[in-house]
């Protein structure tokens, strides 16, 4: 009789490395196919509906996107608003983890249970009262509308808590001995020690800030006051169907975001292997 051939781990090791090829490709080639299209010219997309790559090569469309549109004010206001957002839910995320994992106070588990409960209400439940909010700050069609309703992540404090509790309380008790006041530990013993899960707040905040589109519809109605993904619109619409300037548009959206996650892919990854959330 013929012995069976054993499957050993290492078969299973390239069957899965296959199968994550194939949906890596998948999953890419519309961002590719994107990219490609960017370069060509509107007669080229017509008439070559199916050819990947441009037939001449040229970068008419990302001329007309700044010819047509404020492509550098809307690309200003995404980077400040998301910048400003970013660095504020990393702030008040570890302010608040930090006070939550090593202080103790009435009604704590109460409060940080409220906290996490905020995460299972729709966005579109609180879309009405968020807009009122806005009017009555005298906020509307500013960029203060999208900044000031995010400046807290419920998320972001639940995964920078889960973190600063691995700290040991040894290493806060040490800082206390050697004269270091509240703040002082916050910042020479819990930041440096969590590094992984402020790269991970940093780049799950910016991505979701960068790519919204609804708040940005409903708090603006100054065209140069737009971010890149509301801008979008201005190229297929009613008044313009440029496919080519579009393209390029979208492109020079979606680049920022995929530098950062290359720049700290690192401290992503090892932040979502770290952080206890299973």
């Amino acid at each position: 009789m013929k012995k069976r051939k054993r499957i050993t781990y290492k078969s299973y090791h390239y069957v899965i490395i296959a199968f994550l090829g194939i949906l890596s490709v998948i999953m890419m080639y519309p961002l590719v196919w994107m990219l490609m299209t960017s370069f060509k010219t509107n007669a080229d997309i017509r008439t070559n509906r199916t050819k990947f790559f441009p037939t001449e090569w040229t970068l008419e469309g990302y001329k007309t996107a700044f010819e047509k549109a404020p492509i550098a004010e809307w690309f200003l206001n995404s980077i400040l608003i998301t910048a400003t957002i970013t660095l504020a839910v990393i702030v008040t995320s570890t302010l608040m983890g930090y006070v939550f994992a090593k202080y103790e106070f009435r009604m704590k588990k109460v409060l940080f249970v409220v906290l996490l409960a905020t995460m299972m209400v729709p966005p579109q439940v609180t879309m009405i009262p968020r807009y009122l909010m806005i009017q009555k700050l005298n906020l509307f069609d500013t960029r203060g509308a999208l900044i000031v309703p995010a400046l807290v992540s419920a998320f972001s404090v639940y995964l920078a808590k889960q973190f600063i509790t691995d700290i040991p309380d040894s290493l806060c008790e040490a800082a206390k001995i050697d004269g270091a006041g509240p703040f002082q530990i916050y910042w020479k013993v819990i930041l440096p020690n969590i590094r992984p899960a402020i790269g991970s707040i940093g780049i799950f905040t910016a991505m979701a800030n960068w790519n919204d589109y609804l708040n940005p519809l409903l708090m603006l109605n100054n065209i140069d006051k737009m971010t890149l993904p509301l801008g979008l619109i201005y190229f297929n619409s009613d008044r313009t169907s440029d496919l080519s300037a579009t393209m390029a548009a979208a492109a020079m959206m979606m680049m920022p975001m995929i530098i950062i996650f290359i720049l700290f892919q690192k401290q992503f990854i090892k932040g979502m292997t770290m952080s206890g959330i299973k």
